[in-house]
């Protein structure tokens, strides 16, 4: 046995008992016996798994050669080992950056399809696979050896008492979405046991249960749980928000309380367990479209030198690479073995994890064929066919950085799509813009110009006013401007392009009329979203007037500007939102699985949907584009929903009549004098007041309403039996 010491860990190249093992499945699997390894590595010469034990600087690095290759595909049998065992890679092959090469065996590689990694990867110049600071650049070799610096793949025991639990498959028209960090929801919740703030047994902490259980919604999509690398550091900042993965199926170590040996897996599913007996879904917001590898200048952490022609889309010259995400680099999901990665990690999550669903960052790049986004691409061609991948909820955030942008309604059917158009619309609509009659109309009726033509349903729109990117609730009518004080380079030129509006002051205010007036446009965008056709997206802290003191990009902020404030809580706007929530969930004219059609319903003689003016007259269409409107109602007829529920029974609801009045003066309107339409109305919602169902007064049709300027007034009118 040769032993080398070599930063502090002592390695040693050793003859030990290996058996050929299988190729599949990949990764490392043990059976109660042993520990089966493999990976895939195309265009390696040789491929060493490292096994390593001892803590501190007694860490010892056992070598071992793997003689078995399937294919392109490298496995071996090593019996005794259980799990907890660290281990990694340590690949040979040519290094040849400019054919597209950049093997280099001084350079510790995580398992591409670890379960678990330990440890936290901080920046080094032994990650650097070429001698940093050479006037060569990425052309050299560097011989540093990385291990010390590394994570640690782990083997992890797959065991779990499930208990029965399995997906809710909750339908998508019934689907509440509340978009929160793993961290940063919990963090500074006191109620929560101090060791538990910020991690996946603080997501599962009946304190948080309760809450999200009170707030009525139905799923909560967590920011990235993947493995991730801090990629920001030395400047008190960080990665926050984990957009930056290196392990595709390992959950992210620093979120877990109990442990990093694969305590992380077994407290994730904990969580998931938890959350699904409170009735609530968990979808994963997904990174397949990029690593945390970076560019040629970029570190070699894993897929780099494991085999890089074949993990990432490469410029002609092969040096460099296609760059469609924005951070360097662009995994290639043309390429069989990357789409069989992304696809093994979708069911694993699925099956193992038992996740509801994905939203996918960035999800045109992955259908990029060449250059252009192609809705028939193998990506969602496989995921089609796939019996498990296709069976949950599926949500493409329709952006790249490509020539082709933005990507609305590219997406097939069973996909639904974060509608940005939506979001921008009702944020100009409510800031006051011109010209909006017309498509806001579109968006609060699901987007039908953007989906059904694609044979898609409503529920392909998931409507956000805000996100996780931009503006809170509260900073989007508190400030005009960026103040993203901390991170200087992304506030050169002061300007935002939120669409916010600050309601007269910048910022914190003691004006009692400014801060009324906010108060009031929280909710009309609550009440907006949560009544519009499609799905809604809230994100976590909206319902409690949560700040980032205007940041509109706290991506790098993992500190109190990022993390929810409890003990400062808007109680009036929860209560508020709680109410609209329910009275969204009671109320099927609100989650309509099928599009209006405007046209009269049988036996009652009046549309599904009507658009009137103040005046009470349907709208005529030369009004839908006048500059100077700001004001509309709509009639939602119960009548007209057009669906069955799961016995097959039509479904018959109350109808409503909704007022939306963006001018900054009140007017005042006359609900419909035809008694089809209605003859008994009461309101239920008044955006001036922060109460839900409390007007006990009924109006008969014809009657006179004063709407105040910027506010919403929502009528219902009990279903007559037929």
């Amino acid at each position: 046995m040769v032993v080398n010491r070599l930063s502090g860990i002592e390695r040693a190249t050793m003859t030990q008992t290996i058996y050929p093992g299988r190729p599949y499945p990949l990764g490392a699997t043990w059976d109660g016996k042993g520990v089966n390894f493999s990976i895939y590595a195309e265009n390696a010469t040789e491929v060493q798994l490292c096994l390593f034990d001892g803590e501190g600087d007694n860490v010892t690095e056992k070598v071992i050669t793997l003689t078995e290759r399937t294919h392109q595909v490298w496995h071996g049998y090593v019996p005794g080992i259980r799990p907890g065992q660290r281990y990694g890679y340590r690949v040979h092959g040519p290094f040849e950056p400019q054919a597209g090469h950049r093997y280099n065996p001084h350079k510790l590689l995580l398992d591409p399809y670890a379960k678990a990694i330990s440890g936290v990867l901080n920046a080094h110049e032994a990650h650097l696979g070429y001698e940093l600071g050479h006037a060569d650049g990425d052309l050299t070799f560097s011989k540093i050896d990385s291990a010390p610096y590394m994570p640690k793949s782990v083997v992890i025991n797959p065991s779990f008492e499930w208990d029965g639990d399995k997906q809710l498959n909750i339908p998508f028209h019934k689907t509440i979405i509340y978009e929160t960090h793993v961290k940063g929801f919990t963090k500074l919740n006191k109620k929560i046991p101090a060791h538990l703030r910020g991690t996946y047994a603080g997501l599962a902490h009946p304190d948080t249960i309760s809450y999200l259980k009170s707030l009525g919604i139905t799923a909560v999509e967590l920011m990235p749980v993947h493995q991730f690398v801090n990629d920001r550091q030395g400047d008190g900042l960080s990665n926050y928000w984990g957009y930056n993965s290196i392990g595709f199926f390992a959950p992210e170590a620093r979120y877990a309380s109990s442990g990093t040996m694969g305590q992380q897996v077994q407290e994730f599913k904990t969580m998931v367990k938890a959350l699904h007996a409170a009735g609530i879904e968990v979808i994963l917001d997904v990174v397949y479209n990029h690593t945390a590898e970076g560019n040629h200048m970029g570190p070699t952490m894993s897929f780099k030198g494991i085999d890089n022609a074949n993990y990432y889309r490469l410029a002609d010259d092969r040096r460099y690479y296609m760059d469609y995400t924005g951070t360097g680099n662009t995994l290639n999901a043309n390429l069989p073995n990357v789409l069989r990665l992304i696809m093994d990690s979708l069911r694993y999550w699925i099956t193992e994890m038992h996740v509801d669903g994905f939203r996918f960052d960035l999800a045109a790049t992955l259908a990029r064929e060449l250059h252009e986004v192609n809705r028939l691409s193998a990506f969602f061609d496989i995921i089609h066919q796939d019996p498990v991948i296709s069976q949950v909820k599926l949500i493409a955030e329709p952006w790249d950085l490509g020539e082709g942008g933005y990507q609305v309604g590219n997406f097939p059917p069973g996909w639904a799509e974060w509608n940005g158009k939506y979001r921008d619309c009702v944020r100009d609509y409510w800031r006051g813009a011109d010209s909006m009659l017309s498509e806001f109309a579109e968006r609060f009726t699901g987007s039908s110009d953007l989906y059904q033509d694609d044979y898609r349903r409503p529920t392909a729109s998931i409507n956000f006013v805000t996100a996780h990117d931009g503006f809170t609730l509260h900073d989007l009518v508190s400030y005009n401007h960026k103040h993203n004080e901390a991170n200087k380079e992304d506030n050169k030129d002061g300007e935002d392009h939120n669409r916010s509006w600050n309601c007269g002051t910048e910022g914190p205010s003691d004006d009692e009329t400014v801060n009324t007036l906010r108060a009031r446009q929280k909710r009309n965008f609550m009440t907006t979203l949560l009544l519009s056709q499609g799905v809604p997206m809230l994100l976590a802290g909206d319902e409690l007037s949560r700040t980032q003191k205007g940041n509109n990009n706290a991506y790098c902020q993992d500190n109190e500007i990022s993390w929810l404030h409890w003990e400062k809580a808007d109680h009036t706007l929860l209560q508020f939102t709680r109410k609209l929530i329910a009275l969204r969930r009671s109320h099927p004219v609100f989650c309509r699985r099928k599009w209006f059609t405007g046209q009269p319903i049988k036996g009652v003689g009046v549309e599904d949907i009507a658009w009137f003016l103040p005046d009470g007259r349907e709208m005529p269409d030369e009004n839908w584009d006048h500059d100077f409107a700001r004001s509309l109602a709509v009639f939602l007829n119960g009548h007209g929903i057009r669906s069955v529920d799961e016995k097959g029974q039509r479904i018959v609801d109350d109808s409503f009549y909704l007022i939306f009045n963006a001018y900054h003066d009140s007017l005042d309107f006359v609900l419909p004098k035809d008694k089809r339409y209605g003859e008994s109305w009461v309101k239920v919602i008044d955006t001036v007041s922060a109460e839900v169902d409390s007007w006990p007064d009924r109006l008969v049709a014809g009657s006179h309403i004063q709407v105040e300027g910027r506010s919403v007034q929502v009528y219902r009118c009990k279903q007559q039996q037929k």
